[in-house]
């Protein structure tokens, strides 16, 4: 394990807002409105601390990046609880890979599972276009192997 970077460390706001580049004002409201509430320690007043855990400031970081991405604070909030429901999870975005084009949350729940977080699960697919062509080449290779690229003839008529 790397030194500090533990569970059981607890890092305060300030140190959580420079790591995750963030202002004391975000922090705070997604606290107060739980989008991303602290594991370690709420604030229970005036002059108390919030103590965050390392999975905290991942999930909060994950939450900027999609914000930097140009998804809608109300979008991550719905995705968030989406999340949290379908993987009963207190930490849902450090239990799953999400992709974004800006317009939706797509997550990914193992090498083989992509869902659209929006529509409740709906599958989706990706297409890798290097492997296809890969395969393509291969193909091609096993077709004519004497020659490095086929030359295509039209028929005479």
């Amino acid at each position: 394990m790397t030194i500090g970077v533990s569970d059981e460390l607890g890092y305060r706001a300030p140190q959580v807002c420079r790591l995750v580049g963030i202002t004391y004002r975000q922090l705070d409201y997604w606290a107060r409105t739980d989008l991303m509430r602290p594991s370690l320690q709420e604030a229970t007043g005036s002059g108390s601390q919030r103590l965050y855990t390392f999975i905290d400031i991942v999930q909060l970081k994950v939450i900027k990046r999609l914000l930097d991405a140009g998804m809608s604070l109300k979008k991550i909030r719905f995705a968030v609880e989406i999340l949290r429901e379908q993987l009963a999870s207190d930490r849902p975005l450090a239990d799953v890979t999400l992709l974004s084009d800006g317009q939706t949350i797509y997550a990914a729940h193992s090498p083989d599972e992509l869902v659209d977080v929006f529509r409740r699960g709906q599958g989706v697919f990706g297409i890798a276009v290097g492997p296809v062509e890969a395969e393509l080449a291969g193909q091609l290779h096993d077709l004519f192997p004497e020659v490095g690229e086929p030359v295509l003839r039209a028929e005479a008529t």
